[in-house]
């Protein structure tokens, strides 16, 4: 009789009500030992919560850009409505406007701690920066203009807002409502022109006369308005389009930038022409004529100084002569010019002065540039006009993303060692001074453990991030396309690239911390390992070897396996087409004899001596070769073990396992072939061999270079060593396989398959939902044609998951073993058994033998990921060799201690008369999850995670002393299951699968952390953990700090005296409602923010934090007065009408008796 455990079932009442997807989930006992009912779990809902942490990385599509020139703030807005702010490198913060529209402006309230941001979408939105998150206190919405220009002038809190038709509308900021007091475009220019002046360009008061405002329109029209007298007191006309106007701090000039590429100089009172014209970058023509026109100079800043010449500072303005230069920024001054070159188009730029002043010498000493993917400051001060060395994480996208891994909780040291090593690799030439941006305090550390993020890039090189306590800072950058030959133009490029550019992307990466060893697979088909040095070596011939992985066997008459080649071969074998291979491979040819391409690789591998530098250096080069003319398949999975020596990798036709100590392959199966006559789909080779060859499957225990007779090599059947016989079994159908693979099929399709980094592996889209990819995204994904259809390339079984580990293989087995776990795309997990030598110098003699065990376990849709758990329910690492220096000569004794680290499984003693269950394989597929107990290989849980989705990234984690699966589906829902119960623990609705991109960079890590790239430019780190999101807030830098803004200029005794100095203004009596009337209400349409004292309560502690709070909590006591004020005199004017209604009544039936109603 079935036992019934009490716990078990209050398990699935709660799962059943918790997840949607739980209502199939089947939790299954064996009679055989209910030992996994007594493993304790400590993880609950409670301990998990969502929320985005931080975004690093460059602004994607950036569109506006504002400096604090007090409080030392940076702000960047962008196309899709973002707000980034950065402070002291370390002081960042994302914020989002919710429409999603456009930034076209930022302006700070200059040491306020508030920023005003207008939109695309015609708002204007009020940010407080006075709290850790910062959030919009007010909203105000223009029905009827849309908005081109704003100005706010330092230390007012009236904000003037240009239109499209040419008017000047005006804000007030506090209460976010408009002024009655309007400019019309029709008023500024009276009869000056005939037709309209275009929208307002520009908007600024005279520095030394807060009462005169300068307005440019964009054909060419600039007025000097008074704001006393409602009226123009000059207007300056030019032919050409104005595109940015600037004051001279004395308020006595002005200088404009024009779209024909000239700059004109004017004073305020000569209206008739300007006083100078520049083309700076026009050739001066001869017999005084006027220099050819040139590209629009799109903004000037005309900054002075004390002591010297000012400075013009300008964007665009080249000749239209010079085609493909790059863009510049111009900097004048004096009698010089300097022409910087930027990488990417201008998108703003800023002048940094000492002095927040207008009206003051401006004092520049640096300019902050905004490029289209980069951010620039150039230090005005040194001669030459260096950069300053950007401290903050920009450069992610330096070549676009193609791979993303995220590991908590490293090895303390590990940090450090990527450090020294990143260290040498920086540039020289940077301005010595501090970095500009420096606003902000940071916030508390509360989270101690080391965190690593690698990304992989189009480019082929690797960089390794620290990003511990959610800051990001690069430590170590690695260049795998170092070790191929470069084409150096097309023609010169061999013809057999899989893909049209960017052949050395990066796709997988696998990274063992605690060994140090990293092994990259590329989209060429090339697999690098890389071993850690400190020392600087140089490799005289790269190792390598090449692979024929099969799919379905031809006939040809020569093996179609691995080539063996030697450790250390001659130069010519990496880039000559026919590798010298030895004698047992006579047909290592580059083209077949119809012709075909044959057994070439995608990549030359340097024939001269490599220079590598301390950091990661080559191991060996593994690339699969051409097969009568079909390319290598790409790299669809990816694993390497340093306490092995062993990586191993899969793709669309096989699996691959070579020993990167011997240099040897020791696996070379069709994924059929794994099978051996267990194949549940019983399908067999194509076409039969002529000769009974070895299938190059090979269990080749080969030693270094040498060459073995055929029958060492042989093609295992499922739990033996014997071979297969394909002859038998020549003409089965292939229909059954096909038609249970059709369904499959979506998911290989050539996009999937073909695609970049873990998508391959992990991805499956059904059609309706492929989202549509941009460019570059694709660029690697299109493969030449090919002579195997596309439909048979969609059916085929590929490797979607390997993990190597020391557990059970089969049922029989009373003690674990070294063994490869192996996932397929068609939700098969099959076990090979791993043979080692023992250690030290028997480990480089002695062979490794590797078996298929026979073990078959299934499961609906892909394998992603798989681990497994003693019996306590603890996760049992692989196990790994932990790092030493391997360039530096040992000692006899050293290598005696030189002994491989393997996992202890906790089993029971001898003793015990019966083996008992004593671990957990934890197998997570795109549709389900199962833990099977060892070595009954009985399912003790089962969890089907999504039925109408899939899993995109399954990944089980390490948090608060316990572990659980954590899953990312299409559908957008983040899930999270106990161990080993498969208990549902969360399940939010977070974030759409949207496109390609955010699929094959989502990864889950210890202690609650996850990430995936939001943009091409841009990392989203999350946290599922609570107690994150509950430390989160003191975890935040600070942006606004308290400063005392500085002094104004000294007017001096005789300027005082005789009123030279700065007029000043009372905007209030103007622009207030008492003066100006209010304002039409159909104009604008003011909306309250949610930044209200919620955002506040989050605020920093100290004196600021409590006075923000307090001010706001009278504003809003305030409001709250304001209201009830307005409901008691409601109420009152209510409770007057009711009292004149029941009069009314009484008089009407006052004389009525009771039976006349």
């Amino acid at each position: 009789m079935r036992k019934f455990n009490i716990r078990k079932v209050l398990d699935g009442l709660t799962a059943v009500s918790s997840s949607s997807s739980a209502s199939s989930s089947q939790q299954q006992q064996q009679q055989s030992g209910n030992r996994e009912s007594d493993i304790p779990e400590t993880l609950q809902s409670e301990h998990f919560q969502l929320c985005k942490t931080v975004r690093h990385g460059f602004p994607y599509q950036p569109s506006a850009l504002a400096f604090d020139p007090v409080q030392k703030i940076l702000a960047i807005g962008t196309q899709t409505g973002a707000l980034r702010l950065f402070g002291r490198p370390g002081v960042e913060c994302y914020c989002q406007h919710d429409s999603g529209a456009a930034v076209i402006q930022l302006q700070f309230l200059i040491n306020e701690g508030a920023l005003v941001s207008a939109l695309a979408d015609d708002t204007l939105h009020l940010w407080n920066l006075r709290q850790k998150r910062p959030a919009i206190l007010h909203s105000l919405k223009f029905n009827r203009e849309r908005i081109t220009f704003c100005h706010l002038p330092f230390q007012s809190k009236w904000l003037y807002v240009g239109t499209e038709r040419g008017n000047i509308h005006i804000v007030n900021v506090e209460s976010f409502t408009l002024s009655g007091y309007v400019i019309m475009w029709n008023k500024a220019i009276e009869l000056s022109s005939k037709s309209h002046p275009g929208p307002v360009v520009h908007i600024s008061d005279n520095p030394m006369d807060e009462g005169k405002l300068l307005i440019g329109y964009e054909s060419g029209i600039v007025v000097l308005w008074d704001l006393k007298s409602k009226k123009a007191d000059y207007r300056y006309t030019h032919d050409e389009a104005i595109h940015s106007v600037a004051w001279h701090h004395e308020g006595k000039q002005f200088i404009c930038s024009h779209s024909d590429g000239t700059l004109t100089i004017w004073s305020i009172k000569s209206p008739a022409k300007p006083l100078q014209t520049i083309t700076p970058h026009g050739k001066q023509l001869k017999d005084g004529k006027k220099p050819e026109p040139c590209k629009p100079i799109l903004k000037v800043e005309y900054k002075t100084a004390r002591a010297g010449e000012p400075f013009i500072i300008l964007s665009g303005g080249l000749s239209y002569d010079t085609v493909g230069r790059r863009p510049c920024l111009t900097v004048m001054h004096g009698k010089s010019t300097a022409v910087l070159e930027m990488d990417y188009s201008i998108v703003d730029f800023l002048t940094l002065c000492e002095t927040p002043y207008p009206n003051d010498f401006q004092e520049p000493y640096a300019v902050v540039v905004l490029l289209e993917k980069d951010l620039v400051l150039i230090d005005l001060a040194q001669n030459g006009y260096p950069i300053f060395e950007n401290p903050y994480p920009l450069s992610i996208h330096e070549s676009p993303v193609t791979c993303c891994e995220y590991f908590a909780d490293c090895p303390a040291d590990l940090i450090p060692a990527l450090y020294s090593v990143g260290a040498r690799q920086k540039r020289q030439g940077y301005s010595k001074k501090e970095w500009p941006i420096s606003g902000g305090n940071w916030g508390l550390i509360t989270q101690s453990y080391p965190e690593i993020i690698i990304t992989g890039h189009a480019d082929g090189s690797i960089k390794f991030w620290d990003a511990s306590a959610i800051t990001l800072q690069v430590l170590y950058k690695l260049k795998t396309a170092k070790v191929f030959e470069k084409s150096r133009n097309k023609d010169d490029r061999p013809n057999t690239d899989i893909v049209d550019e960017d052949p050395y992307a990066i796709q997988i990466i696998s990274w063992c911390p605690e060994s140090r060893m990293l092994c990259v697979a590329g989209v060429s088909a090339h697999v690098i390992i890389y071993r850690f040095s400190k020392q600087e070596v140089t490799t005289e011939v790269i190792p390598m070897l090449e692979v024929r992985l099969l799919y379905e066997i031809n006939d040809v008459d020569s093996p179609d396996g691995s080539e063996q080649v030697p450790p250390l071969p001659t130069p010519g074998t990496g880039s000559n087409p026919q590798p010298i291979a030895p004698q047992s491979h006579p047909s290592t040819s580059s083209s077949s004899s119809d012709g075909l391409r044959d057994n070439v690789p995608c990549l030359k591998i340097k024939s001269s001596p490599l220079k590598q530098s301390a950091g990661y250096q080559v191991e060996l080069v593994i690339q699969l070769v051409w097969v009568s003319g079909e390319p290598p398949q790409q790299i669809t999975s990816l694993a390497v073990n340093s306490a092995y020596g062993l990586v191993v990798f899969g793709n669309c036709n096989g699996i691959a396992m070579v020993d990167y100590l011997q240099k040897t392959v020791l696996l070379n199966l069709g994924t059929i072939e794994l099978y051996g006559s267990n194949d549940p789909y019983r399908r067999e080779p194509r076409s039969p061999r002529k000769s009974r060859q070895p299938s190059g499957a090979g269990l080749c225990d080969i030693n270094e270079g040498t060459t073995v007779p055929e029958d060492r090599c042989k093609s295992p059947t499922s739990g033996s060593g014997s071979p297969n016989n394909s002859d038998d079994d020549d003409d089965q159908k292939m229909n059954n396989f096909i038609e249970k693979v059709k369904t499959k099929s979506r998911k290989f399709s050539k996009m999937v398959t073909n695609d970049i980094a873990k998508m391959s592996r992990k991805l499956s889209l059904p059609t309706e939902l492929k989202p549509d990819l941009d460019v570059r995204d694709n660029s690697f994904s299109r493969s030449r044609s090919s002579s195997v259809t596309s439909i048979d390339k969609e059916s085929r079984e590929a490797i979607s998951a390997l993990h190597f580990c020391e557990t059970f293989t089969r049922k029989a087995d009373t003690s674990p073993s070294p063994c490869l776990w192996v996932g397929t795309t068609l939700g098969t997990v099959l076990v090979i058994v791993l043979n080692l030598p023992s250690g030290g110098e028997q480990r480089l003699l002695q062979p490794v033998i590797v078996s298929p065990s026979g073990t078959i376990l299934r499961l609906k849709g892909a394998i992603l990921r798989m681990a497994f758990l003693d019996t306590t329910g603890s996760l049992i690492p692989p196990a790994y060799e932990p790092w030493r220096e391997h360039n530096v000569p040992e000692d006899k004794d050293e290598k005696d201690k030189l002994k491989k680290r393997r996992p202890v499984s906790v089993s029971p003693s001898s003793s015990s008369q019966e083996i008992s269950e004593n671990q957990y394989a934890v197998i997570c597929s795109e549709k389900q999850a199962k833990v099977i107990s060892l070595p009954s290989q009985n399912c003790v849980h089962k969890q089907n995670i999504t039925e109408t989705s899939f899993v995109l990234r399954g990944d089980i984690v390490a948090l608060s002393n316990s572990i659980c699966l954590a899953c990312f589906c299409a559908n957008g829902h983040i899930m999270t299951f106990s161990l080993p119960s498969l208990r549902p623990l969360l399940d939010v609705y977070y974030l759409p699968l949207t496109n390609m991109r955010i699929a094959r960079t989502f990864c889950f890590t210890n202690n609650g952390q996850a990430l995936y790239l939001v943009s091409p430019t841009e990392i989203q780190r999350i946290t599922y953990s609570q107690e994150t999101c509950e430390n989160l807030q003191e975890m935040l830098g600070e942006l606004f700090t308290p400063v005392e803004t500085p002094e104004a200029p000294n007017r001096g005794f005789f300027k005082g005296l005789f009123g030279g100095g700065a007029q000043s203004l009372d905007r209030e009596e103007l622009f207030g409602e008492s003066a100006s009337g209010k304002a039409s209400r159909s104009l604008a349409q003011h909306i309250p923010g949610p930044g209200g004292i919620e955002g506040v309560k989050g605020a920093a502690s100290g004196v600021i934090g409590e006075l923000a709070r307090a001010r706001m909590a009278l504003d809003e006591r305030g409001q709250k007065l304001g209201e009830l004020d307005e409901r008691t005199a409601a109420m009152l004017s209510s409770a007057d009408s009711f009292s004149k209604h029941a009069h009314e009544m009484m008089m009407k039936y006052k004389d009525k008796k009771w039976y006349q109603f």
